[in-house]
């Protein structure tokens, strides 16, 4: 009975973090729309904008190691929910910014909030992991991309009719809503943790930097068709703004609804197997786009791009929270910390490379090449099946 019953708290446990996904999903996608107003409001050039935006970022990797500290004392159920709380007025404060001392601050805060509560919820879908032994973090990712599409398709209709501020505003009722309603459910880790960690150390084992990397080279393809492939499609293949919208419209509905059925997929083949599949997919569409002469091809390719590397990260993370010897919170810190630096801060050096190789293509080349090197170092990632 006994077995049942924690079972049943583990399913649960397994919507709760779900939940959490979605609703930093949701207030982080639900900014996009509101960046044009945002411009217009504080009267700032593109250029002022993009160091605000960089803020953003500069926050989240500050704020992704300070949460595996936090997690090591305090569990990674009462770090997400502490940052989730911060995360769902967030938005709010950002719009509220009278000017752009102000605002500089606000974006500190929102990409540190967004950041660790990121770290956090990682780790506790590593924890339903564990009380399942099944895997939920590939789907959990997935619920992500779900929110960022809710959060980014309604914000721009809710602006336009009813204005900056009470679209923020509702953002933050909905995600409060949401994250009160599945708090009491979030999981807490089998193994108490306060004790292991007592001051901030890097850990030593190089095994989790090797993973980290593995994270980067997998997210600096994602940031690149993010932010870039768009621009490729107009300006390289000649495509119309529609046209080019799609490379990353397609890109991303694949990563998501791939995301649904991935754990399903790495449960049957296991954690490797699946890797490596994924990544040489992945790579093939990277190379496809790179090299298409054809616009609906390339669009096309991206999107087998983002069916091949849906799965990618999710198990890279699931392999961070699992290292032998390791607290979950401080492998997951790592293997974050260095993956999202890819989708943060790597775009720019991508739109310098783009400037100096000729064009974007070549640029697109050596990231399916970044692609191959993660199908190679696949091994590492079998910490991430689950033996019972």
């Amino acid at each position: 009975m006994d077995a049942s019953i924690r079972l049943a708290s583990a399913a649960r446990g397994r919507w709760a973090v779900a939940a959490m996904f979605f609703v930093n999903g949701f207030v982080t996608g639900s900014w996009a729309p509101q960046i044009p107003v945002f411009l217009t409001r504080l009267q700032i050039s593109e250029f002022t904008l993009g160091l605000l935006i960089l803020l953003f970022g500069m926050g989240a990797l500050i704020a992704m190691p300070v949460s595996g500290y936090l997690m090591s004392r305090h569990g990674s159920r009462n770090v997400t929910l502490g940052f989730g709380c911060v995360v769902v007025v967030a938005l709010l404060l950002v719009v509220l910014a009278p000017n752009v001392p102000v605002a500089a601050l606000a974006m500190l805060v929102f990409g540190g909030s967004i950041g660790a509560m990121d770290v956090a919820m990682n780790a506790n879908a590593v924890a339903v992991e564990k009380k399942l032994s099944r895997a939920v973090m590939s789907s959990s990712h997935g619920f992500w991309s779900l929110g960022g599409f809710a959060g980014g398709g309604l914000g721009g209709f809710a602006i336009q009719s009813y204005g900056s501020l009470p679209h923020a505003a509702v953002v933050s009722l909905i995600a409060a809503a949401i994250l009160a309603v599945a708090a009491r459910h979030v999981v807490t880790e089998d193994k108490p943790v306060a004790h292991e960690h007592h001051t901030f150390a890097l850990p030593k084992t190089a095994t989790v930097y090797l993973v980290g990397l593995m994270a980067l080279f997998s997210m600096v393809p994602e940031g690149a068709v993010l932010d870039w492939a768009a621009l490729y499609m107009k300006q390289e293949l000649g495509t119309d703004l529609a046209t080019a919208g799609l490379a990353y419209a397609f890109f991303s509905g694949a990563m998501a609804l791939m995301r649904f059925a991935g754990d399903g997929v790495r449960n049957r083949f296991g954690a490797v197997n699946t890797l490596r599949i994924s990544s040489l997919v992945a790579a093939s569409g990277m190379l496809v786009a790179a090299l298409s002469p054809w616009p609906m091809l390339a669009v096309a390719a991206f999107a087998v791009c983002g069916l091949g590397i849906a799965n990618v990260v999710p198990i890279i993370f699931s392999a961070g929270g699992n290292q032998p010897g390791m607290a979950s919170s401080v492998g997951m810190s790592v293997v974050t910390t260095m993956g999202y630096s890819g989708i943060l801060l790597a775009p720019s050096a991508i739109g310098f490379a783009a400037e100096h190789a000729g064009g974007f293509s070549p640029v697109f080349i050596t990231l399916s090449g970044l692609l191959i090197v993660v199908c190679l170092m696949g091994r590492l990632v079998h910490t991430a099946d689950f033996k019972g």
